[in-house]
């Protein structure tokens, strides 16, 4: 029992500091500006694919730099050339933008490397076991990931609570006129914002990349989750982001660890005996089963109970 709860923790620890590197982005795009960016997952993608191509030329390490910087330009004349003009229309046409934008990333994708998955795989210099735990090798890239992601999550908020740039920023979120009228340009701070934030993205899909499958329909399977991260840990809140990245992740980890159901528990009989054939099934349900739901699940209760989220400040 001691061995699984172990590695399960370890293990959702893992798997929480990489949805908060893919998370981070998203969080920072909407508490410096207030949009909440569906293609977020997208740049996710680009910036793992980009990395797959960089990585192949020149190497891991030239591509863990170069493509978010890549994805980062991209995303700065999205701002710049789309979502800018979109957002005096308001905040639902926002999102109907990003939505759209979604598509169009993907297709192009799909034109560029097809629909099959890319070959990326762990740069060699981070390809061997960190340690050993219960007879259980946990690799380097990995561990790999977490540092980045706790180096980012310290860096973020040290930026936005203790320097100037910080508050020039938070400022122009809530009072761009005086901003502007102290000399400072509001629209570029805001595309840089948008650059750092989807180039945050990249720098997961880089990655990320080589762990999970990159493929075209990356996007779209990270990008549900993505949204559930934020809206639990709260809309604009790092420290919530962090949260509710690792309570996901040790959630659904200790939930295919315990694969048990209702029925182990209490038995096949007796109980169970009183119901249909249909809530028997129900019965024998095992938790692993229901685990890719408990995050949605989750975020449906905090939306009930708590719409601010763990550690947000604004309703959502």
């Amino acid at each position: 029992m001691v061995e699984i709860i172990l590695i399960s923790a370890l293990n959702g620890v893992l798997y929480g500091t990489l949805l908060f590197l893919m998370a981070s982005g998203l969080t920072v795009i909407f508490s410096m500006m207030g949009v909440l960016n569906l293609a977020h997952a997208s740049f996710y993608m680009l910036g793992a694919f980009f990395g797959f191509e960089i990585s192949r030329r020149l190497g891991f390490w030239p591509a863990l730099v170069v493509a978010p910087l890549i994805v980062g330009v991209i995303g700065m004349a999205v701002e710049r050339y789309g979502l800018r003009r979109v957002h005096r229309h308001g905040h639902v046409a926002e999102l109907l933008f990003t939505f759209g934008l979604t598509f169009v990333i993907k297709e192009v994708v799909e034109m560029i490397w097809g629909k099959l998955p890319a070959d990326y795989r762990v740069p060699p210099s981070l390809d061997f076991s960190a340690f050993t735990l219960f007879a259980s090798n946990y690799p380097a890239f990995k561990l790999f990931g977490l540092l980045i992601s706790v180096a980012i999550f310290l860096c973020l908020l040290m930026i936005v609570r203790y320097t100037r740039v910080g508050l020039i920023v938070q400022a122009a979120l809530s009072h761009p006129g005086m901003v502007g009228m102290l000399g400072h340009n509001v629209d570029r701070i805001f595309m840089l914002v948008f650059g750092v934030g989807v180039g945050l993205a990249a720098v997961a899909g880089v990655i990320a990349g080589p762990i999970l499958v990159t493929q075209s329909n990356m996007a779209g399977l990270l990008g549900p989750i993505l949204f559930v991260v934020v809206v639990v840990g709260g809309l604009g809140s790092l420290g919530g982001a962090l949260a509710a990245s690792l309570l996901i992740g040790l959630v659904q980890t200790f939930a295919v660890a315990f694969n048990i159901s209702l029925a182990d528990v209490f038995g096949t009989t007796g109980r169970a005996a009183i119901f249909a054939d249909w809530l028997s099934d129900i019965w024998r349900v095992t938790v692993a089963q229901v685990a890719p739901i408990l995050p949605y699940l989750l975020l449906v209760l905090i939306l009930i109970f708590r719409p601010k989220g763990l550690m947000g400040t604004r309703d959502t």
